[in-house]
This record gives structure tokens, C-alpha cells and sequence, in this order.
């Protein structure tokens, strides 16, 4: 599913995002027309904002799993109800910028929820780079 939109959709974390905990609530926007990359900025302190990225450009063969409970609190009824984000870390720049493939961002934008799910059980790191998309 594809999330961007002419708005900046609202959404709501079921559970607070890690190290956040006070900040649920957030506006997706996206950063380009192909819908890769979006920033995440929470609407009680716009000075909270992060990038996220689509994974499959840049890892195909990623594929994380949710569970049954992480879709019913998000309202995910088929696979097409949701979205895969992951974080984006840039403080090293773009060259160095990671991605965190282990907890990435759930988001069904039709019922406006959120998770950050932690894929235990997966061998997906929480700092993988950021290559450039292949083609």
C-alpha cells in the first residue's frame, strides 16, 4: 500500500515508538515523488522528525514478518492495508546513512496506526546501509 497521499497522513502508535515514549502521535509526508523516502514528525514537538525509507528498493529480498497480533492492532485485514518503513539514520551523511531493517514501522494508513515491530527470530540488522537502489 502505498501511503503517499496529497496530505500529511496522521497516524497513531499503538505502542510508543522506542526511546520516544511521550510521542505517539505523528505526520507522514513524502520526501519524493516515487514514494522511497518520508519523514515521520511528531505533532506535539516538530522538532522530532525522522526519515524513513522503503526497503525493497534497496534490499529485494527483505521480508519481515507480522504477526497476527501486530495486525489486528493495526487494523490489517490483508497484506495491501499496510506499509513497511524503516529508519533511516543519516548522522554520518548520506554515504554512511543506515537503515534499521530489525524494527522497522508499520503503518496502516487508512485506520491511521502505527507499530515500531521488533522482528525477533530474524536476521535483519539495525544498521544496514543504505545502498543505492539497483537498475
Amino acid at each position: 500500500m502505498s501511503i503517499a497521499s496529497d496530505t500529511k497522513p496522521k497516524i497513531e502508535f499503538v505502542s510508543p515508538l522506542m526511546g520516544f515514549d511521550q510521542h505517539t502521535a505523528f505526520e507522514i509526508e513524502a520526501l519524493d515523488d516515487d514514494g522511497m523516502f518520508f519523514t515521520m514528525q511528531s505533532t506535539s514537538d516538530p522538532s522530532l522528525r525522522l526519515v524513513l525509507a522503503d526497503p525493497q528498493p534497496f534490499y529485494p529480498d527483505y521480508d519481515a514478518v507480522i504477526d497476527g497480533d501486530t495486525a489486528k492492532s493495526l487494523q490489517i485485514e490483508d497484506e495491501g492495508d499496510g506499509a513497511i518503513l524503516a529508519i533511516v539514520n543519516m548522522a554520518q551523511g548520506m554515504e554512511k546513512a543506515t537503515m534499521n531493517l530489525f524494527a522497522p514501522i508499520v503503518v496502516n494508513p487508512k485506520a491511521h496506526r502505527a507499530v515500531q515491530a521488533m522482528l525477533y527470530g530474524e536476521d535483519h540488522p539495525l544498521d544496514a546501509p543504505l545502498n543505492p537502489p539497483a537498475g
